[in-house]
């Protein structure tokens, strides 16, 4: 079984490395997911610029790289990751989720692969210890300058800050303002935020994994029961209400391309990492892992194929459909990005797929399989490099290149 879900998770690698993988700009060494399959011109030039997908791209190759070491790959982070901060002139923008989910997966490319940039960690952690105003009801905000204090905001900073350089305290303070704040009585399940003190009843699966993954961090750092038994009653208030038949529901294509995804990674993570003391907690883990390897198994047996790859369908339970070239396409509306006319066109809903598939290959191998490194490639000279090369564009600004 281990091995079924390893070649399904290469399957799913390739499929985005083939489709979507291309040099930043035509500039040596750099690499970033173009945002649209079949392309189109304008995305191939990058002139839309989607940070968190990116984010999630680095975080999926990260996944690969633990679960199949390979010299190549690392090369293919380091390039994501330089492209990334050349295409975003710097390692910051104006979202706090965006950065978290930046934060999250330059902090496992650190620890699991010895891709360093603790510049850049500094840089996203200081931005999410400065933003935090319980005076003004949060929370971290979900935006500078805003007053909506929202789960995929605190709930990925705080599994950053729980993660880097033992930041609990705050990270506990985030969880307990989510618990107080923004959980449904009655399902148990998490609103989407609070905004300018009103309650924004909204609940979307990304919310319940984010939350779900920082209790689980905290359960697991801390001797403290109160985290464990949140999980138990977020695993069950998802297989509830988020999961017919057992399938992560879907979110279609967009941003919500990727809420599945992000779910699924974060029931994986309560599978392996939730500590195993009270058969309440062995509930939550079987539970949690049945979720993503029934998702996993529907999302294969639903998918197209193209050329001997995966594509994979927004709704897992659901046929995937054949995007094509044309038609209406992602566009940003009010902050957001919504779903192609086909949203299996979008690269959120394929990033979700490999993401889903990297999940159920972490649970197959029967523990955690996130390890530590000894020796790391590059380190923080690379973001220098990348503003020395002579092929960067004149229009790439260089205003954070000393972080």
């Amino acid at each position: 079984m281990d091995q079924l879900w390893a070649n399904r998770a290469a399957s799913a690698e390739a499929a985005i490395e083939k489709r979507h993988l291309r040099k930043l700009w035509q500039l040596p060494g750099t690499q970033l997911g173009v945002v649209a399959w079949p392309w189109a011109r304008k995305y191939l030039l990058y002139g839309t610029w989607h940070y968190w997908w990116q984010a999630h791209l680095l975080d999926c190759l990260v996944d690969a790289q633990v679960r199949d070491p390979q010299p190549e790959r690392l090369k293919r982070i380091e390039r994501q990751i330089r492209a990334h901060w050349l295409r975003n002139t710097g390692w910051t923008n104006d979202y706090y989720d965006d950065m978290a989910w930046l934060a999250l997966a330059l902090e496992r490319a650190d620890r699991l692969c010895g891709v360093q940039r603790h510049k850049a960690l500094n840089k996203l952690a200081d931005q999410f210890l400065n933003s935090w105003v319980p005076e003004d009801g949060g929370g971290i905000p979900w935006r500078k300058q805003d007053q909506f204090f929202n789960a995929p905001a605190n709930g990925p900073a705080g599994i950053f800050l729980a993660r880097y350089d033992d930041r609990l305290r705050r990270a506990q303070q985030m969880a307990d303002w989510i618990d107080e704040t923004l959980i449904d009585p009655e399902t148990h399940l998490v609103f989407d935020g609070i905004k300018a003190g009103s309650l924004v009843r909204a609940q979307y699966t990304y919310c319940q994994g984010v939350v779900l993954g920082l209790e689980t961090e905290l359960a697991a750092r801390t001797q403290d029961t109160r985290h464990a038994l949140r999980v138990h009653r977020l695993v069950a208030a998802i297989r509830d209400n988020m999961a017919p038949e057992g399938v992560i529901q879907g979110a279609g294509g967009g941003d919500g391309g990727l809420f599945n995804g992000i779910t699924a990674r974060y029931l994986a993570l309560t599978a392996t990492t939730l500590p195993d003391i009270t058969p309440e907690d062995a509930e939550a883990r079987a539970t949690a892992s049945d979720l993503v390897l029934k998702s996993a198994e529907a999302a294969w047996d639903n998918r197209q194929t193209v050329d001997g790859l995966p594509l994979f369908g927004a709704f897992w339970d659901q046929t995937a459909e054949l995007p094509t070239a044309g038609g209406q396409e992602a566009q940003f509306v009010a902050g957001a990005v919504n779903a192609s006319a086909i949203p299996e066109k979008d690269l959120s809903v394929q990033l979700s797929g490999w993401m889903l598939m990297e999940a159920a290959h972490t649970l197959s191998a029967g523990d955690a399989t996130e390890v530590e490194v000894t020796e790391a490639p590059e380190g923080d000279a690379a973001e220098d490099d990348a503003a020395k090369d002579d092929a960067t564009k004149d229009d790439v600004t260089k205003d954070d290149t000393a972080d």
